[in-house]
């Protein structure tokens, strides 16, 4: 009876000194932050101390409305006008106007917005003031949108644990990242509409996408792994950075997706931004 009546108060000590953590917030705009706002302020409803750094032109990302965390801005050098552009072009390019024959387009559009959150990359670590300010806060953890790579790297600078929160990643890096088995015969690449029941040819063109994906997305990254070169002195890929990844919290569903492998820190949290309903009468 000794033992366990220690045990249970130990336990009850433990509970009452228990305290938040210092979460550092990297987000992505647009609606990657609309997704991720109502999390974070979660966060710092249930005790943690939560940190948002965030550049001084975004679209939805401003430290002018009411929230409940911190805000840190950081000035970039393009103005919302460039930024408004830029996102029009990449969304008209990917949704409105897709063809084949618009192929030179959509990527030229990746290129510029993947230029732009470079951009706010850059401007971030080269702010000295801001990353003495993150150095000297020191954080627990890393709550990052992993897709603009930018949390990444903040995380390996500042030596923290990361924890990424996704909807999912372009040419199936996700999979690279965490060593999760993603054979191409199986698993249905991004944007070409098949399922995980194909025909033969249509597993000859996932192939296909598969390698059509390294051409796409090699470049794109390439710019953050040679800013990535550039900060840690060393060849570091995009995929060693996103390995990094202590949890990855994608907001996918098992209802709407097709079965696939997945690793064990790779959370389906599909449906956290739905919008919470009053129940039907009778």
């Amino acid at each position: 009876f000794l033992p366990t009546y220690l045990i249970f108060l130990l336990l009850a000590l433990s509970l009452i000194f228990a305290e938040g953590g210092r979460i550092l917030v990297i987000p992505q705009d647009g609606s990657h932050w609309l997704s991720m706002r109502p999390v974070v302020g979660k966060l710092q409803q249930n005790g943690h101390e939560v940190v948002v750094v965030v550049p001084s032109t975004s679209l939805y990302m401003t430290s002018k409305e009411p929230q409940n965390f911190t805000v840190k801005v950081f000035p970039i050098p393009y103005t919302e006008e460039h930024l408004v552009a830029v996102l029009r072009s990449f969304v008209n390019a990917h949704f409105l106007e897709r063809s084949v024959f618009n192929i030179i387009t959509l990527y030229q559009s990746v290129l510029e917005i993947s230029s732009c959150f470079l951009t706010n990359c850059k401007s971030l670590l080269h702010n000295e003031d801001m990353m003495w300010y993150l150095r000297e806060s020191k954080f627990d953890v890393v709550f990052t949108d992993p897709t603009i790579m930018c949390g990444p790297i903040i995380a390996e600078y500042l030596s923290v644990p990361s924890i990424y929160f996704l909807r999912g990643f372009p040419c199936g890096m996700d999979s690279e990242a965490t060593q999760c088995p993603n054979p191409p015969s199986y698993v249905p690449r991004l944007f070409l509409n098949n399922s995980d029941s194909m025909t033969f040819a249509q597993r000859l063109s996932n192939t296909l996408g598969l390698m059509l994906e390294f051409v796409y997305c090699k470049p794109i990254f390439a710019q953050f792994e040679e800013f990535a070169y550039e900060i840690f002195q060393k060849k570091v890929t995009a995929t060693d950075l996103l390995s990094r990844g202590s949890i990855w919290l994608m907001r996918y569903d098992f209802v709407f997706e097709f079965p696939r492998p997945v690793m064990p820190n790779m959370v389906f949290i599909g449906g956290i931004n739905c919008d919470q309903k009053e129940k039907l009468s009778q």
